[in-house]
């Protein structure tokens, strides 16, 4: 795999298999507690790294024939196959069992303070304590782990002990061990303890021996037929937490939850970015708008004229104008709205026909499409206001007489 990473001109050789090869394949179930056994320190060994060992456990181990291959329907939109291997929940069920039935488990759980590994206490509560365990891991290492602990007990030693353990054999390393802890410094042995010695915990080794207790699963999958049943899973196990100490709370993963926030947060951006276009094309429109009505006051001069003379006053003038406003945003509004209406009809359509459902539609609320209207004709209002006032101050005299 190194060289597959790695080696550019690394060429792998491909192998094609058929059917009948594939069908004649076999495979062995070895537990994991399996792979530990006892030892004549009365605790217990882990074998996998013996080849020899693990052979001897393949000529026990429970035979597995391929009973056919699964592959999901060429039209199936959504195939939940996961790993390569699938087998029924009867062999779960069998290797749970054998399991429980190892040597190794069963030892842990008739003690479940010491550490069937190495002897050891989990949590040993006192510096004493931590000193009997520390002799009785010396006691067990092997000619080699003895010598290098020898080597590094030596260093906290002046220079000339230093300079006379690195000339002896290991052989005699691990007897000066031996003779050293019959009359040990305990400032010592609590300090190989504390730097060399790790005790593990219990359900860590009941992890790694592959220990499942069906009365305490690890994690449930619970499946809703709707966002509302997975909402209200969702309040109950809520509700469920508040009545109960901190270890005994619940926790939980809404998966659908997430990948839905996620969702969001991708549109609620791609909304704020279609605000900020929208926001200044609007800002665009009212200048507009506030530019064509301010011609129509300068080529409509005479009429303004016209109405101060007959008697309208200022304020009648800028209303005509602000009536016209009103109009047009009004008119603009209704039909935006009108269109975005018309425009649902082939646009969902076309979702319908990429996401092959019905169930998901576009739609614009009535709501929103009032509010729509009235933000177009307030926007024109704003921009007809200041031509509107423009017309109101004109000079009736001065009007009458241009062209």
């Amino acid at each position: 795999m190194d060289s597959v990473e790695n080696d550019e001109n690394f060429k792998a050789k491909q192998y094609d298999f058929n059917y009948d090869e594939i069908m004649k394949q076999k495979f062995y179930v070895v537990a994991a507690s399996d792979y530990y056994v006892a030892n004549v320190h009365g605790t217990f060994s882990y074998i996998g790294d013996d080849e020899s060992e693990v052979r001897k456990l393949l000529n026990h181990a429970e035979v597995l024939n391929i009973s056919g291959i699964i592959r999901p329907k060429e039209d199936d939109s959504n195939a939940n196959l996961t790993g390569a291997i699938g087998y029924t929940q009867a062999l779960s069920n069998k290797v749970i069992k054998h399991t429980k039935n190892s040597e190794v488990i069963k030892a842990q759980l008739n003690s479940p303070d010491i550490n069937v590994l190495n002897g050891l206490s989990f949590e040993p509560g006192s510096d004493k304590e931590k000193i009997a365990d520390a002799k009785k891991y010396i006691k067990n290492l092997n000619i080699s782990d003895k010598a290098n602990l020898m080597r590094t007990i030596a260093t906290t030693s002046d220079k000339s002990t230093v300079i006379a353990i690195n000339t002896i054999s290991e052989t005699q390393l691990a007897t000066l061990l031996d003779n050293y802890l019959q009359n040990p410094d305990d400032k010592v042995l609590l300090s190989i303890y504390n730097n060399s010695i790790s005790p593990g915990s219990y359900d860590d080794n009941m992890t790694t021996f592959g220990y499942v207790s069906e009365d305490k699963p690890s994690s449930i999958n619970i499946y809703a037929d709707s966002f509302e049943d997975k909402n209200m899973i969702g309040e109950c196990i809520d509700r469920y937490n508040k009545g109960v100490s901190e270890e005994n709370k619940i926790t939980y993963t809404d998966f659908v939850k997430v990948l839905m926030s996620s969702v969001t947060r991708i549109i609620n951006v791609i909304t704020y970015v279609l605000v900020a276009f929208v926001a200044v094309s609007l800002v665009v429109s009212s200048i507009m708008i506030g530019i064509i009505t301010y011609i129509s006051v300068l080529e409509r001069t005479k009429e303004i004229g016209i109405l101060r003379a007959i008697g309208a006053s200022k304020r009648n003038v800028s209303q005509v104008f602000t009536a016209e406003t009103f109009i047009i945003g009004l008119l603009s509004g209704l039909i935006g709205v009108g269109t975005a209406y018309l425009l649902l009809i082939p646009g969902n359509a076309i979702i319908h026909s990429l996401l092959d459902t019905t169930d998901i539609n576009a739609y614009l609320p009535v709501s929103n499409a009032l509010v729509l209207i009235v933000l177009s004709v307030i926007l024109t209002l704003i921009g007809g206001l200041f031509p509107s006032k423009a017309a109101a101050k004109q000079d009736p005299v001065t009007s009458l007489r241009s062209e």
